[in-house]
């Protein structure tokens, strides 16, 4: 497995976009309002890629995964987009992406992580939890007047 920073020679944009779609997927007909990943077009993906960090893993040239990160200072490195291909989740994938997160919080020196998950996403919550991510907030999103999302933080 490669963890590999997304640079001017990635070249396998479709394949990106692919990733996250099919790894967000599953959510659609759990969460209101929709995924922002659904929003996600060609270029506008390789805009993102331009103004944030993101890695991926590739095993055997296979992309499995990938996120992106921003920084937000003073204290924290946002992560977003954190998507693991279906049929190869459980398998330390997402662990390995968080790691080259972690890595690159503390290049920024940036002390914290912070992400946000849906809140009907229990799961997530749980898999965030184990990785060392402390719940912080509820927010909701514009039109909302309920909570649509849990910010979660992890001190490195």
């Amino acid at each position: 497995m490669n963890l590999k920073p997304i640079d001017e020679s990635f070249g396998d944009w479709d394949a990106l976009l692919g990733l996250i779609l099919s790894s967000f997927g599953y959510m659609q007909p759990r969460i209101d309002p929709p995924s922002s990943a659904l929003l996600l077009t060609l270029p506008s993906l390789r805009q993102k890629a331009r103004v944030e960090t993101a890695y991926t893993a590739v095993d055997n040239g296979k992309l499995l995964g990938c996120i992106f990160c921003k920084p937000e200072p003073p204290d924290c490195l946002y992560i977003g987009k954190l998507a693991v291909a279906p049929d190869a989740q459980g398998k330390g994938i997402g662990r390995l992406l968080l790691q080259a997160a972690e890595a690159y919080a503390a290049k920024c020196e940036l002390p914290c992580l912070r992400l946000e998950t849906r809140i009907e996403l229990m799961e997530n919550h749980r898999v965030f939890a184990k990785w060392g991510f402390v719940r912080t907030a509820e927010g909701c999103h514009p039109g909302f007047t309920r909570p649509t999302f849990v910010e979660m933080r992890k001190l490195l």
